[in-house]
């Protein structure tokens, strides 16, 4: 009989041994990553070159925009963000990465929402795949198909102008940035599903959705990177019962999808052009229409309404600008241009410095405030003379590229729409990426650009609109996109436009931020 005798029982693992081996294995990488990697000689902070874990810091901080900023101030072109990934300002960084057919990188794979079964053109890095998917979708987006939802744009408009003339007639300060943001997700709703959410009618966050949306863009902004571990989470199982961001995002989209299956009198949405695909093809089912729907949803909204604070916000701070694009819509009105309670878009997008004054707004604060990371491809790339081994991550930052002297002038840190205006631009244009570039270029910028200039040219021609606290600076969350709050407004009627407030009684009570 073989006996075991446990009092003498060796202990099989000893956790002061193993810890100090885990010690000295996380010590041996963070060296060899900090001074043997390929990328060691690319200035940056300590910790962004042995760890993620400083990139996801200052994304939690949500003020990545500014550090990059000063980063690339301070070290030039070239600043390590990770340890294989390496931010880009360079005039031709834009050409080189974004316009090339490289493979993004593999944080893009978050934003299949709410879990990996729900792929789409955003989440899928190969740009052969990419390419592939956007064709089915891209007959709602085009601009002849924007343009046939107008009118429902208009509607939401109107909605927005009876509350703005409610808080002048009462004189109470006004939250308009939250109101422009229920403007923008009903938008968003009208050309979807020929329906709107209802929050800019009811001047309420319905249900938490947006406070929703701000926790999602803060949760996918760091969840990309770990995207691997965090399949745990992120699975069928938990979008079903709701427990992250991305389940009750999905929830407000299939709710929505189902409503507009059943409403047999729309037409002309985009949900109408993605079915009319998939019935021309067997490639494109339903859940990719869902998923596509709830990326609109997720990421539409958000960043047309931080444009259009930007810009009334920047005017405000140079009112001889305002008053030169009124002008402007004055001159116009004598041609019989800009009438109607709601700005016409092919009015709107004729005004000339009105138009300057947007692409300037969206120079000085970008509101997509993530890198675009792209993954250098076999034989690697050269830039400014670095060459860069195959599987690098670069990034390009549109709010570090906007403000960057070799791109925008010596002038970049202030203010000037007129630089849109004058002399040769193309640099410029070819480096204002808002909307992204080559392959990867926003499909929804027509419809961003129609809700920008109808609601700016609008705003400005009906209103007076000034800071409730001149000094105070506005501020704003900067995660995976940047959404501005707290600076409330006084609005006042210019006397010569048409009331439009019958319907609303009381303002709302609630003042909640995002």
């Amino acid at each position: 009989m073989i006996q075991i005798n446990s009092v003498n029982s060796e202990v099989l693992v000893s956790w002061p041994g193993f810890i100090t081996e885990l010690a000295l294995l996380a010590f041996a990488i963070a060296v060899h990553r900090r001074y043997f990697s390929n990328l060691s000689d690319i200035p940056g902070p300590f910790w962004a070159s042995v760890t993620r874990l400083w990139h996801v810091w200052i994304i939690l901080e949500g003020k990545q925009n500014v550090r990059l900023k000063a980063l690339h101030r301070k070290h030039g072109q070239f600043v390590r963000i990770a340890p294989n990934e390496v931010s880009v300002c360079h005039p031709d960084g834009s050409t080189l990465l974004l316009r090339a057919n490289l493979h993004k990188g593999d944080w893009y794979s978050v934003t299949a929402v709410p879990d990996y079964r729900f792929q789409n053109p955003m989440s899928t890095t190969n740009p052969k795949m990419k390419k592939a998917l956007s064709k089915h979708f891209a007959a709602g987006y085009a601009l002849s198909q924007v343009l046939k939802r107008e009118p429902d744009v208009d509607e939401n408009i109107e909605h927005l102008l009876r509350w703005v003339e409610k808080y002048a007639e009462d004189r109470m300060p006004m939250d308009l940035d939250r109101f422009i943001t229920y403007t923008t997700f009903d938008n968003i709703g009208s050309a979807l599903f020929s329906e709107p959410f209802g929050f800019i009618r009811a001047g309420r966050d319905i249900g938490g959705t947006l406070r929703n949306n701000v926790a999602l863009s803060r949760f996918a902004a760091v969840a990309g990177f770990f995207i691997g571990p965090l399949r745990i989470l992120i699975n069928p199982l938990n979008s079903w019962l709701l427990l992250l961001p991305m389940g009750r995002l999905y929830k407000t989209t299939s709710v929505a999808i189902k409503k507009r299956l059943h409403n047999h009198e729309a037409h002309n949405d985009m949900v109408a052009h993605w079915l009319g695909a998939q019935q021309k093809s067997g490639e494109l089912s339903l859940r990719k229409i869902e998923a596509q729907a709830n990326v609109n949803v997720g990421a539409g909204a958000e960043p047309v309404s931080s444009a259009i604070q930007s810009l009334l916000y920047h005017l405000i701070q140079h009112p001889e600008d305002w008053l030169r694009v009124r002008n402007e819509i004055h001159a116009a009105k004598a041609e019989g241009l800009c009438h109607g309670r709601v700005v016409s878009f092919h009015d709107a997008d004729n005004l000339t410095y009105l138009r300057a004054c947007i692409k300037e707004a969206l120079r000085v604060f970008s509101p997509t405030t993530m890198g675009l990371p792209r993954v250098v491809a076999k034989g690697g790339i050269n830039i400014a003379g670095r060459h860069f081994q195959q599987g690098t991550i670069l990034s390009v930052s549109s709010n570090v590229v906007h403000s960057s002297k070799d791109i925008c002038g010596d002038d970049a840190d202030q203010w000037n729409p007129e630089r849109w205006l004058s002399g040769d631009t193309k640099k410029l244009d070819r480096n204002w990426i808002v909307f992204s570039a080559g392959y990867m270029t926003c499909p929804g910028r027509h419809f961003a650009w129609m809700q920008i200039c109808k609601m700016a040219a609008t705003l400005l021609r009906n209103y007076n609109i000034s800071q409730v606290d001149p000094n105070n600076q506005w501020r704003y969350q900067a995660n995976f996109t940047a959404l501005t709050y707290s600076w409330p407004v006084w609005v006042e009627k210019r006397e010569h436009e048409v009331s439009m407030h019958p319907d609303i009684e009381t303002l709302p009570t609630d003042r909640d931020q995002f």
